[in-house]
């Protein structure tokens, strides 16, 4: 490293699906809160706002929301949040990829500071990345009512895409007082991977 880089900081920015992970874990985590029965009774019912989320007629986030929905509607959270622990200790362990846990493993080495970062949902997210000793999550949250049940919305922006590299900024700060290393395998990563210093699209290197 460079003599005018010496004293910065370096961050590494890990999206989850697909990248720390083998596939996406949205689908898994809700067959495991509702059950297979009901799991694919919904699914079958969800399949006209998947297909048209999928042809690009419908948004990222408001897909969601029908999905959050039809699953979470009459969820209180703290019931929601027992099972996420379940699932982010039990299941989220099988979906990992093992080159992305070794890079890392790497970067906590080195002293870094790692941030997952993920438009997936902080309730199983948190607990997981607490496990496994990341330094922030930064990621996608449930609206919950005054009475404690979830209302199927998202609280705040979907974090996908461009609110990724926002939510870092906010984060971070001003972008020239650290090193960023990011690491990602979609569209919605696209912008996070664009401010990187060191950008991993599907790959992740073997030191």
């Amino acid at each position: 490293m460079s003599g005018w880089q010496a004293d910065k900081q370096v961050v590494a920015a890990f999206d989850f699906d697909g990248t720390m992970t083998n596939r996406d874990t949205l689908f898994p985590f809700l067959s495991h809160v509702s059950g297979q029965l009901t799991f694919f009774r919904n699914f079958i019912l969800l399949l006209p706002v998947l297909v048209g989320y999928k042809l690009g007629l419908i948004r990222n986030d408001l897909a969601k929301e029908q999905v959050f929905t039809r699953f979470f509607w009459g969820v209180k959270m703290d019931a929601l949040k027992y099972k996420a622990a379940q699932f982010a200790a039990q299941k989220l362990p099988n979906l990992l990829r093992p080159e992305a846990m070794k890079r890392f493993e790497w970067h906590k080495k080195q002293g870094h500071r790692c941030i997952l970062i993920s438009a997936s949902l902080d309730i199983y997210l948190q607990p997981w990345a607490l496990i496994h000793g990341f330094d922030e999550v930064i990621c996608s949250s449930l609206e919950v009512r005054s009475d404690g049940y979830i209302s199927g919305k998202l609280s705040g922006a979907n974090c996908f895409g461009i609110e990724k590299a926002r939510r870092l900024e906010a984060l971070m700060g001003d972008r020239k007082r650290y090193i960023l290393y990011a690491y990602g395998d979609s569209e919605g990563d696209k912008e996070l991977l664009s401010m990187a210093d060191h950008a991993f699209y599907r790959e992740m290197p073997s030191h």
